[in-house]
């Protein structure tokens, strides 16, 4: 477990004080976990996987949000959904409002009824099906009152026209073109409200000019960074939790007045997952 209270110091380098706020995330444990099948380039069935070492890091990174002062909810697994770990995925929920996903590949489809499955028994009121193909918050990101919706490999772009309706919150479409980088999420991050990271190669010159535009002080990551899935983190506005191999966004963070915190998430990463996909944001009503 990484050391919180030497993280909660920060850098010297920043002057700047950033606020952290509790969060409720919903996390799967990956009881199941395994690459049975091929769906994103990381994906290589001939890897052998390590299931214990995957609990155990899943495991760290639950109690590393308990940590911090976020509440972690969790679904119970189901035999047959290897990926279900990847909550990220399953749904996006803004104002207490449920937009399940409507999955690309038959793989994971089921996913969405367990899903569904434990918004019902949770209380949540308001939960709807994606009419079109839409996963989650892997391609849709809240950023301050916009969302910001990729769309290229997983997610079709007209669900982004139905994500505006639903939330009644404006969209900005951003189209990824690097197939490596297949969802929203392994491409960029949201900081705070009015702070991201991303990697320009992964998008397309009118999406990488939209970015510079509304976000000109972004932190940009690298090749390596974006290789090692450094994008695929969580912030609470002041932490920021991603993969300890990012090291160059590591820096950069705590230059910003960010607290980054790195953990090892190397077994999820075969299935083509990080800190994010691990992660999905209940905000209520």
């Amino acid at each position: 477990m990484p050391d919180i209270s030497k993280a909660r110091t920060g850098s010297p380098a920043d002057s700047r004080t950033r606020q952290a706020s509790a969060r409720h995330y919903l996390m799967c444990p990956p009881v199941y976990f395994d690459v049975s099948y091929s769906i994103n380039p990381w994906m290589d069935v001939t890897k052998p996987v390590d299931p214990a070492l995957a609990l155990a890091q899943w495991e760290r990174l639950r109690d590393l949000y308990r940590d911090l002062g976020h509440q972690v909810s969790e679904m119970t697994a189901v035999d047959g959904l290897p990926d279900m770990l990847f909550t990220a995925n399953g749904a996006t929920v803004v104002d207490g409002r449920v937009l399940l996903a409507n999955f690309r590949y038959e793989e994971r489809m089921p996913e969405s009824d367990a899903h569904r499955a434990w918004f019902r028994a949770n209380g949540f009121r308001h939960i709807y099906q994606a009419a079109w193909t839409n996963e989650g918050e892997g391609d849709c990101l809240l950023a301050g009152d916009r969302l910001l919706c990729g769309t290229g490999f997983r997610t079709d772009r007209y669900s982004h026209g139905e994500v505006q309706e639903l939330f009644g919150r404006p969209v900005i479409g951003l189209t990824l073109v690097d197939p490596r980088f297949y969802h929203l999420d392994t491409a960029l991050a949201i900081l705070d409200q009015d702070q991201i990271m991303y990697y320009p190669a992964a998008f397309s010159a009118g999406s990488r000019e939209v970015l510079r535009r509304l976000y000109p002080d972004a932190i940009l990551a690298t090749d390596a960074d974006a290789e090692v899935f450094g994008l695929n983190a969580v912030s609470d506005g002041q932490h920021v939790v991603l993969p300890q191999a990012a090291t160059h966004l590591i820096g950069e963070l705590r230059r910003r007045g960010y607290t980054p915190i790195g953990v090892d998430v190397s077994e999820l990463n075969k299935a083509g997952g990080a800190v994010k996909c691990c992660t999905l944001e209940l905000r209520a009503g």
